[in-house]
């Protein structure tokens, strides 16, 4: 009974002992494997390295143990002055991998912000190890840093092939091919990338602007829809979402994008200066004059030489005053055309007007007339321009040509702008009287549609 319950004290003796030795010999194993920083700290380390280096400048190993710490400190200038002089004594020390420090020394520069140093070294780099991905890969940041968009797009594309999931190269590459104007080939990389990065709005925003340069309107306005409510791309995606609303006519909806735009916080002034011009003009465009001209003036106010905004204004302010102007300008045929016979009666108050005929042009509104009176019976044609731009004889030629053919006895030719020198000298002796701006608009304020 002794003997055996001695023999089980001497197998947990021994067991114990094992276990203690296996311990420590795990221990002293796993001291083994640490850095020289993790073993003697960063500083000791550091001040080793620097005190070989006071004796030998050139001390491949001292520098290599700064470099990798200053690497992962990010103090890239010493980063940089290092690999420097390691891809200088590559020449004689044939240990040194040439590729590996000219990378080293590129990405240095990349951090630096020295784009065209950073090209330079990679190149080194990539004509030793064209297939390091790191080098490709900074390469390619650093031509887009200097917006040498078709070579950045190539390393890009070197990267995808070296690691086909990496989800930055795919962002990248379809950065890279969007500011190259690769509206068609950039899509399927920035889709892509979106896929990975829903939340991504800088990829919403690029993939909507190439969708409207390649055609596909109605895609890219859900996008910038979506977009409008953002407090860093919505002024944007709200003056491009009105853009597309005014391409298909449908200004109440693009004057929606603008008044919203108009509504975000800190919008730049010159976002919110294309917003205000359009959204006024759009107004103008439905016939909203007043409205029009509110943001008209906003813009007037700050930036009197923006455009034609100086016009506008004062060209819609002095319609804003004068319904039948606005009718004669800008009403839709069938206002216009009742505007017209308004002013045939209105110019021959004291006659009886028997309308014969009215033909309405892209151009102008022709009206043939009988006008009865005690004195006189007549036959006679109207033709009213809505250009405000000068009229040249041409238009006046051609317009006697059909006073014949219609074996009238005179006509009127009536524009909202000016006749040419040459039109005026056309109808001396003939049975044509020009009506320019300046006697329009005194018949146009004698007359209502009301009547």
């Amino acid at each position: 009974m002794i003997i055996t319950f001695l023999i089980i004290v001497i197998v947990f003796a021994i067991l114990f002992i094992m276990i203690f030795f296996l311990k420590g010999l795990k221990e002293k194993k796993g001291e083994g494997k640490k850095t020289p920083v993790q073993r003697k700290g960063k500083s000791a380390v550091i001040k080793e390295a620097e005190k070989k280096l006071s004796h030998d400048p050139h001390n491949v190993d001292a520098l290599r143990t700064l470099g990798e710490i200053y690497k992962e400190d990010g103090n890239w200038e010493k980063v940089a002055d290092i690999y420097k002089t390691l891809y200088d004594l590559t020449a004689v020390h044939v240990e040194l991998n040439q590729a590996e420090m000219s990378r080293n020394m590129g990405i240095a520069y990349f951090n630096l912000d020295k784009y065209d140093e950073a090209i330079n070294a990679f190149m080194l780099s990539g004509k030793k190890d064209p297939n390091n991905f790191d080098t490709n890969f900074y390469l390619g940041k650093s031509f887009l840093q200097r917006d040498v968009l078709d070579k950045a797009a190539i390393c890009f594309k070197k990267c995808r092939t070296l690691s086909p999931e990496n989800p930055e190269v795919v962002l990248l590459l379809g950065e890279s091919l969007f500011k190259a104007q690769k509206y068609r080939d950039c899509l399927p990389f920035l889709k892509q990338a979106l896929d990975l990065n829903p939340g991504n709005k800088e990829i919403l925003f690029n993939m909507a602007v190439a969708m409207t340069e390649v055609g596909m309107g109605d895609k890219a306005l859900k996008f910038f829809t979506h977009l409008r409510p953002d407090p860093i791309y919505g002024p944007q995606a709200c003056l491009e979402s009105g853009k597309l609303n005014e391409r298909v006519k449908n200004f109440k909806a693009a004057i929606q994008d603008y008044e919203i735009g108009m509504k975000l916080p800190e919008v730049p002034d010159q976002i919110m200066t294309q917003i205000r011009y359009r959204c006024g003009t759009d107004y103008i465009a439905m016939n909203d004059i007043e409205k029009g001209l509110v943001y008209l003036k906003q813009i007037y106010a700050v930036n009197p030489g923006y455009k034609d905004v100086e016009s506008l204004v004062t060209r819609y302010s002095e319609l804003n005053q004068n319904k039948n102007l606005q009718i004669y300008l800008l009403s839709g045929s069938s206002d216009f055309v009742a505007l017209c016979r308004k002013l045939i009666a209105s110019y021959h108050s004291k006659s009886i007007v028997k309308i014969d005929d009215i033909s309405v042009s892209n151009e102008f509104v022709e009206v043939l007339c009988f006008v009865q009176n005690s004195k006189v019976e007549a036959k006679e044609l109207f033709r009213f321009y809505r250009t405000t731009s000068v009229i040249g004889d041409i238009y006046v030629r051609e317009f006697h040509a059909k006073l014949r053919d219609t074996k009238s006895d005179s006509g009127y030719c009536i524009t909202m702008g000016e006749f040419s020198d040459s039109s005026h000298k056309y109808v001396e002796g003939r049975p044509i009287d020009l009506i320019e701006k300046a006697e329009l608009t005194k018949m146009l304020k004698k007359i209502s549609l009301l009547n």
